[in-house]
């Protein structure tokens, strides 16, 4: 009995263009530029309503943080909680430490980002679009980077993406 081996080359892969090599980089590397540079806009947009008069939104900050807490938190204090949650926030994205609490934070501050549109829209869209309803349409973008994220690190992938 003989047998015939037949001689098969090898499959070969085709070179990778440089369009799929991105798309690898960006696929391994995409998120995770996305939540640090997320992160650095909340600290961007947090650290400054530590200092009064430093925030272009304080009064829209005080007002909304005075309204949803029916009273109990206003002025300076309104500022300094709604800093602490940007900051916490922002620390947490950029480090990718205790990710999911800072995503949970996140979602929770969606009622104040958005807040004002209800309380005060009068005052944002009187004549245009105001600074203050800027910043708010910004909060659009910021959302929706964030479920980008929580759509990772919330199924357990938050270590490969926190680095």
């Amino acid at each position: 009995m003989s047998s015939t081996t037949t001689y098969r080359p090898a499959p070969t892969t085709p070179p990778a263009t440089i369009s799929t090599r991105f798309a690898d980089w960006a696929e391994r590397h995409g998120v995770t530029l996305l939540r640090v540079s997320i992160g650095l806009i909340f600290l961007a947009f947090g650290i400054p309503k530590y200092i009064p008069g430093a925030s272009p939104v304080e009064a829209l900050v005080t007002d909304t943080v005075e309204a949803l807490s029916l009273g109990l938190v206003s002025g300076h204090a309104a500022m300094i909680a709604v800093a602490l949650l940007e900051t916490f926030i922002g620390l947490t994205l950029v480090t990718g430490k205790f990710l999911r609490l800072g995503l949970l934070a996140m979602g929770g501050a969606m009622v104040g980002f958005f807040a004002p549109i209800v309380l005060f829209a009068g005052d944002l869209v009187g004549g245009g679009l105001t600074l203050e309803a800027q910043y708010i349409i910004k909060d659009i973008v910021l959302v929706t980077a964030a479920l980008v994220i929580a759509s990772k690190a919330l199924r357990g992938r938050a270590a490969s993406y926190a680095r």
